[in-house]
């Protein structure tokens, strides 16, 4: 399908006191700390089993409310990653070693939380020439085999463009299949410079290549520079090799050692963004202030997963 051509026009770009240099967060993005029996309980859980979920590590707006809808995104491969990228909280240094026994705690964990949908993400394993991909193939399998009717969802990472490493994922037919491209070209050097964009659209143009039928998925973070027309550049990108679903979301500085954030867009920009992706052919498109990359992924998966539909067939 050929993207639609939009202007660059399309979304107002013009500076107001929530976009240039900004100090304080408007209100649409202040939200309530989680808190509640349910959330207490599910932070034990994850402790009792030595499991880590990106949505603790990246202090996710969207925790309680994801886990009180019986979805949940797993850390697999432990909690040190082998890149550096300038938006991400999660620490960098010299991994463990692999932990061959955390596929089966994921799996019961997502059977304990009684998950409706799980997503298992990871940090960036580069000291392993095949990225770790054995390591989600195992967790997808075990997942499975305990939680039959759990849609899964994996956000791999981009195991440096290794078509081999992704075909041993894409091998256990995710439902979705996502990898974050996270900004735009001009921007990767500066915010994941470890990463390359090309890198990351092999990831995704791949995944098709090896199973077409299958829903890929990316996201991208606004905020650290990038103008609305090099947003809607990448978009081009990303339905020029049949990306199904995107979700866009405000970049939120972590902690002052990292990025700071550059412009804050509004939600009327968030909408012209969500409306620009549908006319260019996404199935499924995310964008707002507060989405992050599993915000109602649950509802992804039982819209466009033909796996989750084969199934509700046969029942």
């Amino acid at each position: 399908m050929t993207p639609s051509v939009i202007p660059p026009s399309a979304i107002a770009v013009e500076a107001s006191p929530t976009q240039a240099n900004p100090t304080r967060r408007p209100e649409w993005l202040k939200v309530r700390a989680p808190s509640g029996e349910t959330y207490h309980w599910l932070k034990r859980l994850m402790r009792t089993k030595a499991l880590h979920t990106i949505c603790e590590e990246a202090n996710c707006p969207n925790i309680a409310e994801c886990w009180g809808r019986g979805t949940a995104t797993f850390l697999i491969m432990g909690h040190i990653c082998t890149r550096s990228c300038g938006f991400c909280d999660v620490a960098t240094g010299r991994p463990e070693p692999i932990d061959w026994a955390e596929p089966q705690r994921v799996a019961e964990a997502v059977r304990a939380m009684n998950l409706k949908h799980v997503v298992i993400t990871s940090v960036n394993r580069d000291e392993r020439a095949d990225g770790g991909a054995p390591l989600f193939a195992l967790t997808i399998r075990r997942v499975r085999a305990l939680n039959p009717d759990c849609t899964i969802e994996v956000l791999i990472p981009d195991f440096k463009g290794n078509r081999a490493a992704l075909e041993i994922v894409m091998r256990e037919q995710p439902d979705i299949l996502n990898h974050n491209v996270e900004t735009v070209p001009r921007l990767f050097k500066r915010v994941q410079p470890q990463d390359r964009y090309e890198w990351a659209l092999a990831t995704l143009r791949n995944a098709k290549a090896i199973q077409p039928d299958a829903i890929t998925k990316t996201g991208i973070m606004v905020g650290l520079g990038e103008t609305p027309e090099e947003v809607i550049e990448v978009m081009r990108d990303l339905r020029s090799i049949e990306v199904d679903i995107l979700t866009i979301g405000q970049y939120l500085q972590p902690s002052k050692r990292h990025l700071p954030v550059e412009r804050f867009y509004t939600p009327e920009e968030f909408a012209e963004f969500r409306r620009i992706g549908y006319e260019m052919g996404f199935k499924w498109v995310e964008s707002g202030p507060l989405v992050r990359s599993s915000f109602r992924a649950e509802f992804q998966a039982r819209a466009l997963s033909p796996r989750w539909r084969a199934r509700q067939h046969e029942a």
